[in-house]
């Protein structure tokens, strides 16, 4: 009897954190409409993950992707993010199957409880263990390095690495990693084939791998490289003989994201909102474009 009280107790504590937490998440978003949608500040997360998530949740918004078609004004003043997770569920079929997460960016209530993933068995492969965990949903959780992932060949039917091969062997301080990394930032790094190496050999044949990266004019900035044309040749040379692959290219623009050409973006830079180069007067988030590729093996 003391038992169930205590955990009655417990559950009604949480509730009212959770509600305290709802409503000022709810708060911060509000005020952070209400005064212009300034990325980054107080509310931007808090919306932008509402966003993603009426996004991937719309059929008729990802039904018109597949056939190049977004709405104007999507993702004003919203980074990549908003058209990446848009892309991959435009592409990620419903059903069951073996799903990895290349980046953990699906680490996330409103991933991790999408009915297109929960119906799927997903392993989460990232370098550390975070703070928030869905092994209640089946979720699997597997630590270690893209460049040597402890998986045998063929193991996988999808694979979906978003925004992550452009961290590898960077500096990634900021997200709390003290690790060797590459350290001339006017020089590329390209251990990120490494990694795509591994994540088509883990792949299963018939299967779909899709990477997302940001995509223009090469730059380091310390805790991730933009990637040009020379890096994307390389990386899809990789994918020669063993499947076919196709490329979409995002850009954004002062009224939102739109499909785009790779010969446009050629010379667009990102801004970094840690350190403020790049930015201008369009309120870009971060990127301002993206090479999505999927590619499908043999």
């Amino acid at each position: 009897m003391k038992n169930k009280i205590i955990n009655k107790l417990k559950k009604y504590i949480l509730s009212i954190e959770a509600k305290f937490v709802k409503k000022n998440t709810s708060d911060e978003r509000k005020k952070f409409l209400d005064e212009g949608r300034i990325p980054w500040d107080n509310g931007y997360i808090s919306y932008k993950h509402e966003m993603i998530s009426k996004s991937i949740c719309d059929e008729g918004f990802i039904n018109g992707l597949k056939s190049k078609s977004i709405p104007s004004n999507f993702g004003l003043r919203l980074d990549e993010r908003i058209i990446e997770y848009s892309w991959i569920f435009s592409k990620l079929p419903k059903g069951n199957l073996k799903l990895l997460d290349a980046g953990s960016t699906f680490n996330f209530d409103f991933i991790a409880n999408h009915d297109r993933i929960v119906e799927k068995e997903l392993t989460i492969f990232t370098y550390a263990p975070e703070g928030s965990a869905f092994a209640d949903n089946g979720v699997s959780y597997v630590y270690g390095d893209l460049r040597d992932i402890p998986f045998k060949d063929n193991l996988y039917n999808f694979i979906v690495s978003q925004s992550t091969i452009e961290h590898i062997d960077m500096d990634n301080s900021i997200y709390g990693y003290d690790i060797d990394h590459h350290e001339d930032v006017k020089e590329k790094s390209y251990e990120y084939l490494l990694a795509v190496n591994e994540m088509v050999r883990v792949l299963k044949n018939k299967g779909t791998l899709l990477i997302t990266v940001p995509f223009g004019k090469f730059e380091n900035h310390g805790f991730f490289q933009q990637f040009d044309n020379e890096m994307l040749s390389k990386m899809t040379n990789i994918f020669e003989g063993k499947g076919t692959y196709n490329l979409e290219f995002f850009k954004y623009e002062i009224d939102g994201w739109k499909f785009s050409n790779q010969d446009e973006l050629v010379n667009v830079v990102s801004y970094n909102p840690h350190t403020g180069k790049g930015k201008k007067d369009d309120n870009a988030a971060h990127c301002r474009s993206v090479v999505c590729v999927k590619f499908d093996k043999f």
